[in-house]
């Protein structure tokens, strides 16, 4: 869940850059600051999505016809068996 928290943060203040980008109040420098910190806000939630995808697709399978039990390192049944 700390990820989803982290990504709606990098949307709203890629929002936000965005907006003062449109402004035109800032100078070159200060755009291209701000541009660039954009830039690297939305690779790394880009490759949230991307993990996010792939888990996805672990836990229902590229087209969605089977389910795949992920085993969790050290996990146990309810009989205190490994898993």
């Amino acid at each position: 869940m700390e990820a989803d928290a982290g990504l709606d943060r990098r949307i709203e203040r890629i929002e936000e850059i965005v907006r003062l980008l449109d402004s035109d109040a800032l100078g070159l420098d200060d755009a291209l600051a701000l541009f660039e910190e954009g830039v690297g806000h939305l690779r790394r939630a880009q490759e949230t999505l991307a993990k996010a995808e792939l888990r996805v697709e672990e836990l229902i399978g590229r087209g969605g016809e089977e389910v795949r039990v992920l085993e969790t390192p050290g996990a146990r049944d309810s009989a205190g068996d490994d898993v």
